[in-house]
């Protein structure tokens, strides 16, 4: 039951269960820790604003996607936004500046490869550090891609991100269910939710977020290249927390999936791996398809049958997009303007 494996199903049932049940002491055990790291945290004030972009559930909520709308908002702003990541997957000890030219996920994690695409980033365990060396760099404000219970930095603006299909899950705390923390301690420091896709038809997630007494912002994930998928025959992999939801989007782009192969969260390929998928698709006559979260875990390996992978594997495409065109600014801009006050006092 590995944070950064294939979640098991019964936290994303309603009803918790039995399963969910056996676990109730050790789920009691790690929320007392989580609520006292995120009520007790010595949290340390960066030298330039701080946007934390969490999720309050494990896994495949939208964090990346959500740090990337926000670095384009900033952008658009006229401002320098710099992104900070833990590099989950990545062996980056010291705080490290991503170059995405020279390094490879093995060593940075494979979405700071994809948020160095668009601003500098910075990977590593001493989130505190890292925000120095974006301001050492010249960013004049931090997007923080995950890091909300760690309760290391002092946040600017911090938004809880939820995916509308998963929801909270069972409501549970891990390992009984994905909460990363007690509902209640998370509330308490954010600022806002992110609800991400299309509206549940009961509007009961909504309800239940909005009771929190946070603001409630949507968005939702659109594919720039869906074109380029119509009417293809394809195989699917994903080595990412909710696979499902990359199937889902490829075939509304179009696309007919004749197999899918599922690996987990962060998941290393190997020449194995790339050996079969490209066997499999070229025996059955499919496109090989994947996420680029994926792509960026072997798109500098160019040897043997990683190779072959690299050439012949395409990527849909993905961008997360603000309901209200101008979220993204105004969630900025409040960031900026509550530093400035703290800055001031």
């Amino acid at each position: 039951m590995a944070l950064f494996g294939t979640a098991p199903g019964f936290w994303w049932r309603e009803a918790p269960g039995f399963r969910s049940r056996l676990l109730a002491l050790p789920a009691l055990a790690y929320g007392t820790v989580a609520r006292r790291n995120l009520e007790r945290g010595a949290r340390v004030q960066a030298p330039l604003p701080v946007i934390c972009v969490g999720n309050p559930t494990v896994g495949g909520g939208g964090k990346t996607p959500t740090a990337l709308a926000l670095g384009r908002a900033a952008l658009a702003l006229g401002r320098k936004p710099g992104f900070l990541s833990r590099g989950h997957g990545g062996q980056a000890g010291a705080p490290l500046l991503v170059d995405p030219m020279r390094h490879a996920a093995d060593l940075v994690g494979d979405e700071p490869l994809l948020l160095a695409d668009l601003a500098p980033t910075v990977v590593g365990r001493d989130r505190a550090a890292g925000a120095r060396l974006l301001a050492e760099a010249g960013c004049d404000v931090a997007i923080m891609d995950d890091g909300f219970q760690s309760a290391r930095l002092r946040f600017d603006l911090a938004l809880l991100v939820v995916d509308a299909r998963r929801g909270l899950g069972n409501g549970r705390l891990l390992p009984a269910g994905p909460l990363r923390a007690p509902l209640g301690a998370q509330i308490a420091h954010a600022d806002a939710w992110l609800l991400v896709g299309d509206p549940e038809p009961s509007g009961a997630l909504a309800s239940r977020l909005g009771r929190s007494g946070l603001p409630i912002h949507r968005a939702a994930t659109f594919a720039p290249n869906a074109a380029e998928f119509q009417g293809r025959r394809c195989l699917a992999f994903a080595g990412i927390a909710d696979p499902e939801k990359f199937y889902a989007s490829l075939r509304l782009a179009g696309a007919e999936i004749v197999a899918t192969r599922s690996f987990p969260d962060h998941h290393a390929f190997t020449a194995e791996n790339a050996r079969d998928l490209l066997g499999e698709a070229d025996s059955l006559g499919l496109d090989l398809v994947t996420t680029a979260k994926d792509k960026t875990r072997f798109r500098s390996q160019d040897t043997g049958p990683m190779r072959g992978l690299n050439r012949l594997a395409k990527v849909l495409q993905a961008e997360l997009h603000f309901a209200e065109s101008d979220t993204g600014e105004a969630l900025v801009r409040a960031a900026l303007a509550r530093f400035a006050e703290r800055a001031s006092a």
